[in-house]
């Protein structure tokens, strides 16, 4: 008996601690959860971040289409042996030639400094179709953020449902073990009066403990059901006691008017297509690097040594910056990597079949989910007779049970008798629990199909 007493306590004690929010009834719906997971959830900021990095280097591919200005400032100390002529070197060169002095220091100090200014003026529509590359890569990201979004909103809908039928899976459970505790304590009663067998005493608490174990089990799973939905909604509790009531009410959708259709603006098409437009801008980017470049080159130098007109070097430091010349270049050049045609070619192919492939896996999803839609179509109408019908056979079981219940305290039928419509009536509550979560998850899979999911937002 002490047993029994501890195993009501601690029934009672679990009920406490992990339904508080059910004691305070509350208006929320699934739908009053997207806002907070959409502001705080750090897949949704990581998305944003590679749309913003796909925008930087939209502007940088803008950018080389700019002159490029370089430039460039030396003092060194060293030999000077050398030929003389004049020289005009790219930034980063270092010289060390000039005229050799008849006397004077064998080590002198060269000042040189030079910019230079270079522009692509033609290049056979290489630069435009690198912007139209960087383009299209932005609004693959884009694309691909709405598909996360897309794919985020199914797995909140699909663990919020998941929480409510564990939570109905356990307030189910205890009205099963509640229903044992009154049978087991009619059984102890007329079991010490000696009406009934102890035997009946002994398998009517077993059945109560084996309800109770059951409920440990399910408790564990709400548990980790909450723990996953508080994952997305950054740690906040998450009130449920109404959606809980609209769950197991399963509200019908309006009926459709004709065949419903896979929309060609749904984000996974919209993301392959996008990735489509990216492998073909980045095989004309490659195709169009096999053709020269026009390029304007401008430039001027200062340069100073230690060396003086009359041919004597001075080893000082200041004397580097005197004896200056000035030179000025102004220029059209043409380059073109010839040995680069094949392999560019090459490239260019490579992502044209990377196109056609994502084009035909592209088809492959729409035909898919076409067929998954017209799928639903089918299962969900019978699957909302079957709620309405296991509703009505928990009506009917329940009934039955308060009738044999009657019964049992009249002597009229034996205990197992009475188990054995107990499980009946358990039967038929399971099956109408398990028939409500088909319901709303076919309901899931739709709205993640046409991307739509105010009728689980609205009514969940």
């Amino acid at each position: 008996m002490l047993k029994h007493i501890i195993g009501v306590a601690v029934l009672w004690l679990t009920n406490v601690a992990f339904y508080p929010l059910l004691a305070q009834e509350d208006t929320n719906t699934l739908g009053h959860l997207w806002p907070q997971v959409e502001a705080n959830y750090p897949g949704i900021r990581s998305q944003q971040s590679a749309i913003e990095a796909a925008r930087l280097d939209e502007k940088y591919q803008a950018s080389n289409m700019l002159p490029q200005l370089k430039a460039q400032a030396q003092n060194t100390y060293g030999t000077y042996k050398g030929n003389a002529g004049a020289f005009f070197p790219q930034a980063g060169f270092f010289n060390v030639s000039g005229n050799t002095a008849t006397d004077g220091s064998p080590l002198t100090a060269n000042t040189f400094t030079s910019a230079t200014l270079e522009w692509d003026i033609y290049a056979f529509g290489k630069l435009r179709k690198e912007n139209e590359a960087s383009h299209a890569l932005t609004a693959k990201k884009r694309s691909e953020y709405d598909a996360y979004l897309l794919n985020l909103k199914k797995m909140l809908s699909t663990r919020y449902i998941q929480l409510l039928y564990t939570d109905t899976k356990l307030r189910w459970i205890k009205k099963n073990a509640d229903r044992l505790d009154d049978i087991r304590k009619i059984t102890s009663g007329l079991s010490a009066a000696g009406l009934k067998p102890a035997a009946d005493s002994l398998l009517a608490s077993s059945a109560y403990m084996q309800a109770i174990g059951e409920y440990e089990k399910w408790k564990g799973l709400h548990e980790a059901n909450l723990i996953k939905l508080s994952e997305l909604t950054n740690g906040a509790l998450v009130g449920y006691s109404s959606s809980a009531k609209r769950f197991m009410a399963a509200t019908k959708p309006a009926p459709n008017e004709g065949e419903e259709l896979i929309s060609t603006e749904h984000p996974i098409l919209v993301a392959l297509d996008r990735q489509v437009d990216f492998y073909k801008l980045s095989g004309e980017v490659e195709k169009k690097k096999a053709l020269p470049s026009v390029r304007f080159l401008g430039g001027y130098a200062y340069r100073g040594a230690g060396i003086s007109s009359n041919g004597s070097a001075s080893g000082n430091w200041q004397k580097g910056f005197t004896n200056a010349t000035n030179n000025y270049l102004a220029g059209i050049g043409i380059t073109w990597n010839i040995t680069g045609l094949y392999a560019n070619r090459l490239k260019y192919a490579g992502l044209q079949k990377e196109a056609e492939t994502t084009g035909h896996l592209r088809e492959q999803y729409q035909q898919a989910m076409q067929a998954d839609l017209l799928s639903f179509q089918v299962k969900a109408v019978q699957q909302y007779q079957q709620v309405q019908k296991t509703g009505i056979a928990v009506s009917q079981a329940v009934s039955a049970y308060d009738m044999y219940m009657s019964r049992f305290k009249s002597g009229l039928i034996t205990l197992t008798e009475l188990l054995q419509i107990q499980l009946l009536l358990e039967q038929a509550e399971n099956n109408q629990i398990e028939a409500t979560v088909d319901y709303w998850m076919l309901h899931a899979d739709r709205a993640a199909l046409t991307a739509d999911f105010q009728f689980l937002f609205n009514n969940l």
